[in-house]
This record gives C-alpha cells, sequence and structure tokens, in this order.
C-alpha cells in the first residue's frame, strides 16, 4: 500500500508579521500605529516637562509648580550660579558623547525637518534621546531655549523607529514621523490643531488627505494624555479675558495688524542673524566647545540679574504674565528692555552651545513687541484692540517669522483665546510676516542652521530622493574607451556605421579624453579621405561625477546640449565609470517624480 503524501507545510505568520503587513496594507493600522504614537509622544512630553521643572526647582530653589521666568527677583549667586553649573554640565556631557563616538562627532545630529528632507523620515532614537537630554540640562538650568525642539526630536525618533521596525513605505514613514510630532506640539501647548498643523507645514512639508487622519489622530491622543499626566496648565489659557482681548474688533483693525506683521517679519530676522554673530563670537574666543555653554550661563544668569528672571528658561511664567490684564501698563522703556535682553539671552544660550529652539522664545518676544507697538503706534487709539490683542498677534507674527508656519501660529492664537475675529487679524500678521521674512531672508530659524552648514533644504519637502537618484546609480558603467591616438582608419574599420553612435576617448595615461561621434567620422572620410581623430573630439571639458544628483546631471546636459556624457571619478585622475544619456536621466526623474506625486495623494502605484 502506498503511504498517502504528508501535508505541505504551512508557513506560519507571527503576530509582528501580521502587525507589519496590517500597517502596511491598510489606512487604519497606520492610524492606529499613529494613535499609539501620540500617546507615547504625550507621555515623553509629559515626562520632559516635569523633569525640567524638578531641575529648575533644585537649582533656583523656587516653590512648587512655580515658574521660573514668572520670579519677581532670585538671589544673586543662584541667578549666576544656576545657568553655569547647568552650562559646564551640559559641556562636560557634550565632551564625554563626543569621545565615545569618536569620528561620528562631527556628523550632525538629524531633526525631524532634515530626517524628512533628506533621509526619508529615518532618525537615530540614540541621538534623539541624547538631544533631549540635552535640552531638558539647558531649559532646567535657565539657559534661553524652549523645550519644544527636544520634545519633537524624541517624540520624532520613537515615530521613526517604529516606522522602521513595521517596515513603512518611505511616503509612510515620513508621514509617522509627522505624527510623532504633531503629538509633541500639541502634548505642550495643549492644542491638537497647533500639532497638526506643525507637523503639515513643518515636518511633513504639505497637507493631503491621506496625512489627515494619522496625523490629527496623533495630535489629539498627544494633548489628551498630557493633559491627563500633567497637573499644570500646558500653556497660556486667555478665554476668560476674551471679552476684554477683542471688545468691538472690525475691519479696520486690519491696518495696524499688517503694520506689526511686517514690524515682527523685520525683528525675527534681526534675531535668526543675531544667533548667528553670537556663534561667530563665541567661535572667535578661541575657547574649547566644552567650556563655552559655561560662559554662555554665566552671562545668562548676568542678564537675569541686571534686568529679570523673565530672561531664563523657555518664559511660560512671563508670557502668562504679559498676557494677562495687569501687564498692560508697562511703560515703553521696560517692555523694549526686557524685549532686548531676553533677545540677547536666547541668542547667547544657543550661540554658546546650548541645546534648544526658539519656539517659545519667540512666543514671548512677539507678545512683548505688540505690547510695544500698542504703546508706541501713533494714532493706535482710534482702534478698539487692546494691548492683549496686539500682543497676540504680535506673538503669532514674530513666532512664524522665526520658526514658519502661519496656520500653526494661527491655530495656536484660536485655541488661545477661542476668538475667530481675533484669529481672522492673526492671519494677516502671520501672511504679512511670512511673506516678508521669505523675500528678504528667505529662512526660518531651523533652515538658516541648515544653510549655515551647507544644507540646501528650505523646508520639510522631500528632496532625499532627488539626491538618492545619483549619476552614479543611473549610469551605464560598460564602457569600451579607444585610445585617442588610434588610426583614423582602423578607427573607421573597428567601428563602422550600425555600431554604438559615441565611443569614448581616453589619453595614453587612461584617462578621460573626449567623446567621437561615428557618424561624424565616417561623414569625414567621405568628404575628405583622411583625418584625425583629435580633430573630431568633443566634450573633453564636459563631464559627470558618480556623486551628482540626477537634477544636477540634467543641467549639465543643458549647458553642454550633449545627449550623452561620460562619468568620471574625478576632475584630476578623470577615469572613466561610465556613461549616462539625457534621455534616460530624464526618464527615470519622471519616473520618481510621479512616484513621489502619488504618494503625496495616497495613490499606491
Amino acid at each position: 500500500m502506498i503511504p498517502a503524501p504528508a501535508p505541505a507545510a504551512r508557513t506560519k505568520v507571527t503576530v509582528p508579521e501580521r502587525l507589519r503587513a496590517l500597517v502596511r496594507g491598510s489606512e487604519a493600522g497606520l492610524v492606529a500605529l499613529a494613535a499609539i504614537i501620540g500617546c507615547i509622544g504625550g507621555a515623553a512630553v509629559a515626562a520632559m516637562s516635569a523633569t525640567t521643572q524638578l531641575l529648575r526647582e533644585v537649582l533656583f530653589q523656587i516653590p512648587h509648580g512655580s515658574r521660573l521666568s514668572a520670579m519677581a527677583e532670585l538671589p544673586t549667586m543662584v541667578a549666576l550660579a544656576g545657568p553655569t553649573i547647568g552650562g559646564a554640565v551640559f559641556g562636560l556631557l557634550t565632551y564625554v558623547v563626543a569621545r565615545r563616538r569618536g569620528g561620528q562627532a562631527r556628523r550632525p545630529l538629524i531633526d525631524p525637518i532634515e530626517a524628512n528632507a533628506l533621509h526619508g523620515g529615518r532618525m537615530s532614537l540614540r541621538d534623539s534621546v541624547y538631544v533631549a537630554v540635552q535640552n531638558i540640562i539647558s531649559n532646567g538650568c535657565g539657559a534661553s531655549v524652549g523645550l519644544e525642539a527636544g520634545y519633537t526630536q524624541i517624540a520624532g525618533g520613537i515615530a521613526s523607529r517604529a516606522g522602521i521596525a513595521f517596515g513603512l513605505r518611505r511616503s509612510d514613514l515620513r508621514t509617522l514621523v509627522g505624527c510623532g510630532s504633531a503629538a509633541a506640539i500639541a502634548a505642550a501647548f495643549g492644542s491638537p490643531l497647533t500639532g497638526a498643523f506643525y507637523a503639515y507645514e513643518l515636518i511633513i512639508g504639505t497637507y493631503t488627505i491621506a496625512t489627515l487622519a494619522p496625523v490629527v489622530v496623533a495630535a489629539f491622543c498627544g494633548s489628551l494624555v498630557a493633559q491627563a499626566l500633567v497637573s499644570q496648565a500646558a500653556f497660556v489659557d486667555v478665554r476668560a479675558l476674551v471679552g476684554a482681548v477683542h471688545p468691538g474688533i472690525t475691519a479696520a483693525d486690519t491696518l495696524p495688524c499688517l503694520g506689526l506683521g511686517l514690524i515682527c517679519a523685520g525683528c525675527g530676522i534681526a534675531i535668526m542673524r543675531g544667533v548667528t554673530l553670537v556663534e561667530q563670537g563665541f567661535r572667535w574666543i578661541a575657547l574649547p566647545t566644552a567650556l563655552r555653554p559655561a560662559l554662555g550661563g554665566l552671562c545668562t544668569g548676568a542678564l537675569a540679574l541686571v534686568g529679570t528672571p523673565q530672561v531664563l528658561s523657555g518664559g511660560h511664567g512671563a508670557l502668562h504674565f504679559h498676557l494677562s490684564e495687569t501687564a498692560a501698563a508697562f511703560s515703553a522703556f521696560s517692555i523694549a528692555s526686557l524685549f532686548a535682553a531676553k533677545a540677547a539671552a536666547s541668542a547667547i544660550s544657543i550661540g554658546s552651545g546650548f541645546r534648544g529652539g526658539l519656539f517659545f522664545a519667540s512666543l514671548l518676544l512677539g507678545a512683548l513687541a505688540g505690547k510695544l507697538f500698542y504703546v508706541l503706534a501713533p494714532g493706535i487709539n482710534a482702534f478698539d484692540m487692546t494691548a492683549t490683542a496686539y500682543a497676540i498677534v504680535g506673538m503669532a507674527a514674530l513666532a512664524v517669522a522665526i520658526v514658519g508656519g502661519p496656520l500653526t501660529m494661527t491655530f495656536l492664537a484660536l485655541e488661545m483665546t477661542g476668538s475667530f475675529p481675533l484669529a481672522g487679524l492673526v492671519l494677516v500678521a502671520v501672511i504679512a510676516s511670512s511673506l516678508t521674512v521669505r523675500k528678504i531672508f528667505g529662512y526660518s530659524f531651523a533652515t538658516w542652521r541648515f544653510h549655515l552648514r551647507g544644507e540646501s533644504i528650505r523646508s520639510a519637502h522631500d528632496i532625499g530622493w532627488i539626491r538618492n537618484l545619483t549619476v552614479g546609480r543611473l549610469m551605464r558603467k560598460e564602457v569600451q574607451t579607444v585610445p585617442v591616438d588610434t588610426p583614423f582608419e582602423v578607427f573607421l574599420r573597428e567601428h563602422p556605421l550600425g555600431s554604438p553612435s559615441r565611443v569614448v576617448m581616453t589619453d595614453s595615461r587612461e584617462r578621460y579624453a573626449g567623446i567621437v561621434q561615428v557618424p561624424e567620422a565616417h561623414a569625414r572620410a567621405r568628404e575628405d579621405g583622411a583625418g584625425h581623430l583629435s580633430e573630431l573630439v568633443r566634450h573633453v571639458d564636459d563631464l559627470l561625477l558618480a556623486d551628482m544628483n540626477a537634477k544636477q546631471a540634467m543641467a549639465t546636459f543643458d549647458r553642454t546640449e550633449s545627449e550623452a556624457l561620460v562619468v568620471v571619478d574625478g576632475t584630476v585622475s578623470r577615469k572613466v565609470v561610465g556613461l549616462l544619456t539625457e534621455s534616460h536621466t530624464l526618464r527615470r526623474y519622471a519616473e520618481e517624480l510621479d512616484r513621489q506625486r502619488q504618494a503625496v495623494v495616497g495613490e499606491t502605484s
């Protein structure tokens, strides 16, 4: 009796594989993962906020739950010692980590904007944790930097690591990094719409139907988790003052808000350039990098003593105070002095090496600019808006000049006040500010830092795929070369009509020497009967390098008016490594461009 065949072995699908397939193949799966990332991001924000608050209470001996920047005064030694000690600890940490990283120490740490623009959403979780710790030390010791950079870094890093583990496609991974950043900002400000549009405008770079559900869900989850874990209000809520904020706002109020937006644009540009000048100053004094934060902390503490503790840390307490009714009676001199001191403290803190951003500092500075505008602007009493209303408009306008994101700042003002009429005036001011900065300066603070580093990043739009589409990947590597001193008759015999139409020539040292068109060589033979190959060589100095991207290659094709160019290993050695045609480059570029378009609108190829 013939035994029955054994049943075919069945492939066992593990739970991780099923989850991976669910997330990759289902929009609902991606939304569920975004919700989890949002909850984790909200918890991370709450943990960072609590840690920095504890650090401030220990270093500056302030009452539990009190805001450092809301203190009326600090003891002299405490004000000086807190930032200085924190700077010393920060510098020591930087030095130790740099020694352990060795050659990688010079590699810049990738933030969510750069990750989405150049690296398809890939971030290092270890580097993100390191940046978050640096940000906690910087903000906790009183350096005039905000925690928002650390919030988005850790949440974006967690999202990126999760997306890589689930094997997400490039577009989905970029979306998930945006979800993490949205959750972080929503948790930081208690404003889900602000967090969502922060992700759309600054991290993902565009708004699409495909990204709507995951980003909004992540923002709401992050906000809810943070509110459940942190008893202290995440941000300033002036809804109780809503009657005083916009009594009788009319269309006429658009004009002063437009002027305030233009003024805030100029202030934002000056602040960003000021940070660069301070950095150059610290490099000029040739102080070791590890010691610069201690000196910067000492200078920041001195500013707090000469002026007010409101210049310290992010400035939450100071913003609470200056958006209240009791702060409306400040003189122009006191407001201008605080504005200058806060701007200087922020520039010194970042310029000396502390880790953090200008997000919250720009909000406080903008509120001060709005109040100063209310005090100094001629004929302002002819309009019905209050000092607090102008402070909110200025807050959004200066923040958009430095951070970017016009709709982000508009929704922040809306969620703060609950006032749609005031949000309309905020939108006018932020559009004026954004357009002015874009035309005059061209960068936000983050992209300005990239520019100084040599990166051509103007936004979070995905340009990494262009860099990945290199000449080395596109070229044909099998290229036959012919010595340029080959006899003309031999060349014609070995390359008859109908053979490849172009031949790459090399000199006696096997370096690239140009291209000869086979039909042109045969035409010369018919006309003159004889000739020299050196007379037919074209594009001797027109060549490509393997690390050029497709966009650079197409520009070279346009400039040289050639249908094909040789790829060499270097401009000095000129060794031939490949050949690239214009038609193939255009076709591959168009294919990748169409693939990116499909990813943006949520289509699958």
